[in-house]
């Protein structure tokens, strides 16, 4: 779950119907792309590269407006090898906003490169609170995955930390 509170000083927020102001539909379908995706690495352990590969449907029940403070959900509905489905929500008072099902990818190792660092991603994913907010099924907290944990102390323990 994550949560996006929109304000009037966004600097989008008129650029889907100038002199109505809404937060853009695409910046809440990026919103919940971040939180399905952060279920889906998390399921791996932060092993894979996941990016988002299609945006199978999209149905928005109606405008998010300055004030409003928008819950993104994310559901893992299937995982393989190669990506994942994740049915995502964003729900304003309890109330749906959009409905959305994105297709995930995981990439391969051709061209293998980190997207991310490992210890500057545990770093973000800290910031981001994940590990505070996140629960597994059961309701325990999420477990900070041991690859990350080691790259986080080799940073610390360089001379040029």
């Amino acid at each position: 779950m994550a949560i996006k509170n929109v304000a009037l000083g966004h600097e989008s927020m008129d650029d889907e119907l100038p002199g109505y102001p809404m937060f853009p539909m695409s910046l809440i379908v990026e919103g919940l792309a971040q939180t399905g995706g952060l279920l889906i690495g998390e399921y791996g352990g932060f092993r894979e590269r996941v990016v988002l590969a299609k945006v199978a449907k999209a149905h928005f029940h109606r405008p998010a407006l300055p004030g409003d403070t928008l819950t993104y959900s994310a559901r893992l509905d299937d995982i393989k090898g190669d990506g994942a489905v994740c049915y995502c929500q964003s729900t304003i008072d309890g109330k749906p906003q959009a409905d959305v099902e994105l297709m995930f990818a995981h990439l391969d190792d051709r061209n293998r490169r980190e997207l991310f660092e490992p210890a500057e991603f545990l770093r973000l994913l800290r910031m981001l609170q994940l590990f505070t907010v996140g629960v597994k099924e059961d309701g325990t907290p999420l477990d900070i995955p041991p690859h990350l944990l080691e790259a986080e102390r080799r940073l610390f323990e360089s001379p040029l930390a």
